[in-house]
């Protein structure tokens, strides 16, 4: 069976989580995996299985990931993203979601996974010249998930998307 994971990557969480699934997966009898960015990805028809992963902007698969995806067809597809916020958040839970919708009516959806990654320091002191009253805005509770947010994608996180993806890809 021939595997694709690809992803787009802006502060590396998701490029760490995508490499530590490829690394365990990698490791199964009987699968061909290939791991690169998204933006390396010339064509997908020889991948019997493709494993996405993005990071969450806007509520949803950043551009260049969203873009790619709209492009899969007829494909055996699991999503894994990365986001600043919790990953068992209402907005965790949508910005997975948003994933799916964009390839669950012509593509078999295998798996999904999300979990937290650091947030980019550049957005963060954005996010601090904000006027109180805009949701972004900066508050003790943001910071202190900020400050969590560092601690991951972690080792359990990587394991846990790696059991996820190998069994759904060894049923297939």
């Amino acid at each position: 069976m021939n595997i694709l994971i690809t992803y787009s990557s802006k502060t590396g969480n998701t490029e760490k989580l995508a490499t530590g699934i490829y690394k365990n997966i990698n490791e199964e009898h009987g699968l061909n995996v290939e791991i690169k960015p998204i933006a390396q990805v010339k064509c997908t028809e020889n991948y019997d299985a493709i494993l996405i992963g993005y990071w969450v902007d806007k509520g949803g698969p950043n551009e260049e990931a969203k873009k790619f995806m709209e492009k899969i067809k007829n494909k055996k597809v699991g999503i894994f993203a990365t986001l600043g916020a919790y990953p068992d958040s209402n907005h965790g839970f949508n910005s997975l979601v948003r994933g799916e919708d964009l390839l669950k009516e012509n593509n078999e959806i295998i798996g999904k996974y999300i979990c937290q990654g650091a947030v980019d320091p550049n957005l963060i002191e954005a996010f601090k010249k904000l006027d109180s009253n805009n949701y972004h805005a900066i508050t003790d509770e943001k910071l202190r998930r900020y400050k969590i947010a560092k601690l991951h994608p972690n080792e359990a996180e990587i394991l846990s998307a790696s059991i996820l993806f190998k069994e759904r890809l060894t049923i297939i």
